[in-house]
């Protein structure tokens, strides 16, 4: 089920909450963030989902839209690695999931179909995501309830 936002607007506008321009002298990681601020969500890209996720920006918004993106293909890749996504949203705060238990719910199953399609993968292409589905914290394995 998609989650229920405008996504023809920003995460600025989303959230009401201007950052402005980043900091003079910001590093290129902070000076895109700022700028995917004000991409419209429909436009964002796996990248984007995993850089922002990653710095823990408007999870309420994109982990949803990461969670829509993984149901097609849990190894969907940004600009790292086939699965690189999937690992990024796994270390999402486990606070997040047990707030958000339909999101949760919706990604324990991504979780299983990735165990699934890994038996059929080159371990050395998807070692990291192999080793993060080993590491993952009771909610995401639906172990905890």
């Amino acid at each position: 089920m998609p989650a229920i936002f405008d996504r023809t607007k920003t995460l600025t506008q989303l959230e009401r909450d201007d950052w402005g321009e980043p900091p003079k002298g910001s590093t290129g990681l902070v000076q895109e963030c700022h700028r995917l601020r004000k991409v419209p969500l429909n436009q964002f890209t796996p990248e984007n989902l995993r850089l922002m996720i990653g710095q823990q920006i408007s999870l309420f918004y994109l982990v949803p839209l990461a969670i829509e993106v993984l149901e097609a293909d849990p190894f969907t890749e940004g600009d790292l690695y086939p699965g690189d996504l999937l690992v990024l949203v796994t270390s999402v705060p486990e606070s997040y999931w047990r707030r958000h238990t339909d999101v949760c719910e919706r990604m324990q199953q991504i979780v299983r179909m990735a165990k699934w399609q890994l038996k059929a993968r080159n371990p050395d292409e998807s070692e990291s995501v192999h080793k993060r589905i080993s590491e993952l914290p009771d909610v995401l394995r639906g172990e905890d309830r």
